[in-house]
């Protein structure tokens, strides 16, 4: 289907690129008044470092110059790389409304090696000081200048939340107190508790969410805090937390303080939560609860940035979690209901295992557990990911499928920084982890490419999310089954999809979804006309079919 539809591809790309300035017009003025629901949205997720390097001036901070394995050091990405492509539109012309970045805090100033050799933190995953922005990532006004021109095109952003460990210990970066952290046993995952009173591996010191106890801040954090001349500003700040919610000064509480910061200063607008099952559920429903208090205080404090109603939204990362679950995740000896503990919505991890799935057979599924175990909650499905070694498509053989499946499920769509464009997963002399983070690809991007193709493909699709929360957050309805067409609605928004269409002329009866007379555009070819005597006909050179009602 990817060479088919390729060679498709570049024949329209002339009729894309003509309208490619209109759409862009229209996003600005539709970003103000598009319904948003995060049941619905179609997020982008990217590693900040491997992103774009839009400024070469902070590439290399806090004595990072040891020479790391391939892909292992931090190779220049950062917020003004970001910024650029948001004033680019290049996530506007994607249909994305929500972007996920990982976690922006200081990371360790030193290097680890887990058997693949130096690897510094670029990732973000190893916290050192979680009142800090990693200045290899920029500084704060760019994070707010980054955060308000996201919005002012209606895209949201979520950062990535860590209270689970620390970062590990380097010859630069101490380990916590005992009250803080523990250093042994690695979890061996048998039950409950040897998930989560343990580390998740060798040398990463687990915080000890379980403690109610009051302890002392780290001597490393008052030492730091001390020379950059915040020591009293940061104690004011946490007795004046810990009296307003009466709770004990414990390392979660310290730590729940300072990632709700992010919320009253820049006014972010969701947090995914790293490793959700290796901390007790209670932990997350607390967060829940700041979180949602900060965002009420940003908007009373910030009126004229508030872009809607919506709360704020917590993502949980449950790792093996299925959407199959329902609303349950079972340890060996324990079941536990996270979304009764503070979260909107977990990350899915079935869809990225559906090779030998129809479309049908998945979307059928998937909308029948939304619409009735789930009750409200959603889950978000990706095909590629930062640390999921089995991808949809590791090769990259079936991109074209893969885009179409991931867009048009039911639920939250997450695109991970070059599944748009085809971006190596497996990298020559990279080991691990690292073949999942390489550089975005920006290069292959090029006039007539199939890169170029498969990007217009993911635009035409992402614009159609984006523009209808139906796709993601609708009840679907299978209208037939061969060719697979069927029409999803949300409250007053409704579409038609079909896939696998014949190629050339094409009927399609919509007579339980628009009267005879109603103008129908559709939004993948670009063909409009009229419903008659209950059916559609179109004539397109695609085999994908997505129908909107035009005013």
């Amino acid at each position: 289907m990817k060479k088919i539809l390729f060679t498709l591809g570049i024949a329209s790309l002339f009729l894309s690129s003509c309208s490619k300035t209109t759409t862009q017009a229209t996003q600005t003025n539709h970003s103000e008044k598009q319904l948003f629901v995060w049941n619905g949205a179609n997020i982008y997720f990217l590693l900040t470092d491997r992103f774009e390097n839009g400024d070469k001036k902070n590439d290399v901070n806090y004595g990072r110059t040891a020479k790391t394995s391939k892909l292992r050091g931090f190779e220049g990405g950062d917020f003004r790389g970001v910024i650029n492509k948001i004033e680019d539109n290049y996530f506007s012309d994607l249909g994305v409304n929500a972007i996920w970045m990982t976690p922006i805090v200081e990371q360790i100033h030193g290097y680890v090696d887990e058997g693949q050799g130096k690897t510094y933190g670029f990732h973000g995953y190893w916290t050192k000081d979680w009142t800090s922005i990693d200045k290899n990532w920029g500084t704060e006004k760019e994070l707010q200048e980054l955060v308000d021109k996201a919005h002012a095109k209606g895209i949201r952003i979520m950062l990535d939340a860590v209270i689970n460990h620390t970062g590990p210990v380097t010859n630069s970066d101490g380990v916590f107190p005992a009250d803080w952290v523990r250093v042994s046993p690695q979890c061996t995952y048998e039950s409950y508790k040897t998930t989560i009173e343990c580390t998740l591996v060798k040398n990463l010191p687990d915080i000890l969410t379980e403690s109610e106890n009051d302890v002392m801040l780290p001597p490393q954090l008052l030492a730091k805090w001390s020379q950059e001349g915040r020591l009293d500003k940061e104690v004011a700040e946490l007795n004046a937390f810990f009296a307003k919610y009466n709770l004990p000064k414990a390392p979660k509480y310290y730590i729940m303080k300072w990632l709700s910061d992010y919320i009253r200063k820049y006014g972010i607008d969701g947090y995914r939560v790293d490793t959700v099952k290796h901390t007790e559920e209670n932990v997350w429903k607390k967060f829940e609860e700041i979180c949602q208090d900060a965002f009420a205080e940003y908007k009373t404090n910030n009126p004229t940035k508030v872009l809607d109603q919506n709360k704020f939204f917590l993502l949980g990362e449950v790792y093996g979690y299925s959407i199959n679950d329902g609303q349950q995740y079972n340890f060996p000896d324990k079941t536990v209901n996270y979304f009764e503990n503070g979260f909107d919505a977990l990350i899915n991890f079935d869809l990225r295992s559906t090779q030998k799935e129809s479309n049908q057979t998945v979307f059928d599924r998937y909308n029948d557990i939304l619409q009735n175990k789930m009750k409200g909650k959603s889950v978000m499905s990706y095909i590629t990911s930062h640390d999921d070694g089995s991808p949809f498509d590791k090769n990259r053989q079936n991109t074209w499928d893969a885009g179409t499946r991931l867009l048009l499920a039911p639920g939250i769509s997450q695109i991970y920084y070059g599944d748009e464009t085809a971006r190596p997963l497996e990298i020559e002399g990279v080991d691990g982890d690292a073949n999942l983070r390489s550089n975005m690809n920006w290069e292959d991007i090029k006039p007539n490419s199939e890169t170029e193709s498969l990007l217009n493909h993911y635009q035409k699709l992402g614009q159609f999310r984006r523009n209808h929360p139906a796709v993601g957050a609708g009840n679907q309805t299978d209208l037939q089954n061969s060719p697979y067409i069927f029409t999803r609605k949300y409250k007053t928004d409704e579409v038609v999809i079909g896939l696998e269409m014949p190629i050339g002329k094409k009927t399609i009866n919509v007579s339980s979804v628009w009267k005879d007379g109603t103008k129908v555009r559709d939004a993948y070819s670009g063909f409009s006309g009229k419903v008659v005597n209950g059916n559609l006909e179109l004539n397109t050179t695609s085999n994908i079919v997505l129908l909107e009602k035009v005013n």
